[in-house]
């Protein structure tokens, strides 16, 4: 048993050879690999997604993530300059006046004043009115469109917000590996469409609830069939989620916020799921993390709206769910330290090492683990 302060970020690294960090999903969501962890014996298993459901009894409950993901990350031209920046949406700060909350890439290049003007749409013009940190910045949007029309030509410009581990260099085989696999899709569009989930009904995420990316509706079908219940709430993932662990003492590393809503309807599915003894299945990191949040000391929900910058790291007592579906996540991620905290940490880096050797692909579209009991 470990102590709070004896795991060290270090303890979590392992080598993960490049190839095995998915740049483009399965040609189908469900057809992906699942690495299944007992976290009581040690036991793995290597199936496929679709076999989920034999894990899983009538009354069994997941619970799923519906927030949806916005094309965050646009590319403008500096005025006069004609430097190309990236552009990375955040959050919308006031609809009226058309201020946003953005990242920006090179940040030296950009500064209060300077104008950003986009390819795609000459009509839409970005300026910056503000500096919130090293890289981010207050944008002003000035266009001609009417308020409730903007919006939607703003997302028309951005592309998903892959994480930059995605780099895809597209050399002859690549290429033909995907036209194989995606057709004539162009590759901008499989991403808004793949980097989203089937349920997704929320906006407000700039990254996708990945977990939830390996669920499609035949295999919800099929859940269902078996009598698995199934209910949602919406945890709007934020680049935190991606931001490197810069501390080796665990206990100092802070976490971004997130905002997290719980619906009644929700609570009261897990807080009966529990009553008639029946698993719980987290579906990802920031449903796990956000119901631990809420819950009372007795694993008891209630409906809630707020935010939450929760690390959960090993060793932690979870008092809510009692299986976890996750995607196979970075070395020394934070997402990778709650898997451990769940599944135990011995148990989950050897199950990680037999993903390594097996050649799982890791990552927003790699292959996927449960973890029961």
């Amino acid at each position: 048993m470990y102590k709070a302060n004896d795991m060290k970020l270090s303890q979590f690294k392992f080598k993960l050879p490049e190839e095995l960090i998915a740049q483009f999903p399965a040609a189908y969501r469900d057809d992906a690999r699942l690495l299944v962890l007992h976290r009581k014996t040690g036991e793995v298993e290597h199936k496929m997604v679709t076999d989920t459901v034999q894990y899983f009894d009538e009354g069994d409950l997941f619970v799923f993530n519906d927030s949806k993901v916005f094309p965050a990350r646009l590319w403008g031209h500096k005025e006069k300059t004609n430097a190309l920046i990236e552009v990375f949406l955040l959050r919308e700060l006031n609809h009226r006046s058309r201020y946003w909350d953005v990242l920006v890439d090179p940040a030296r290049k950009i500064r209060i004043g300077n104008k950003l003007t986009f390819d795609d749409d000459p009509s839409i013009v970005a300026e910056v009115i503000d500096n919130t940190t090293s890289r981010g910045r207050t944008f002003r949007f000035l266009t001609d469109y009417e308020n409730e029309e903007f919006v939607p030509h703003l997302y028309a410009l951005g592309s998903a917000p892959l994480p930059k581990y995605i780099r895809r260099p597209m050399d002859a085989q690549t290429q033909q590996q995907y036209e194989e696999t995606f057709h004539d899709l162009p590759v901008r569009e499989m991403d808004i469409d793949r980097y989203q989930t089937i349920f997704a009904s929320k906006i407000g995420a700039v990254a996708a609830p990945a977990s939830g990316l390996h669920f499609s509706k035949q295999l919800l079908k099929r859940m269902e069939i078996r009598g698995i219940e199934t209910t949602f709430m919406t945890s709007h993932v934020s680049l935190g989620i991606f931001k490197e662990i810069d501390v080796e003492d665990l206990t100092k590393n802070k976490m971004e916020s997130e905002q997290i809503i719980l619906p009644a309807n929700m609570a009261e599915a897990v807080n009966n799921a529990h009553e008639r003894q029946k698993r719980v299945c987290a579906v990802g990191t920031e449903i796990m993390r956000a119901m631990e949040h809420v819950a009372g000391t007795n694993g008891q929900l209630k409906e809630y709206d707020g935010w939450t910058n929760k690390f959960i790291y090993p060793p932690y007592t979870f008092t809510v769910a009692n299986s976890f579906f996750t995607n196979l996540y970075m070395p020394m991620s934070s997402q990778l330290l709650m898997v451990a905290a769940f599944a135990g940490y011995e148990e989950t880096m050897h199950a990680y090492e037999e993903a390594v050797k097996e050649g799982y692909r890791f990552g927003d579209y790699g292959d996927a683990m449960l973890v029961v009991d």
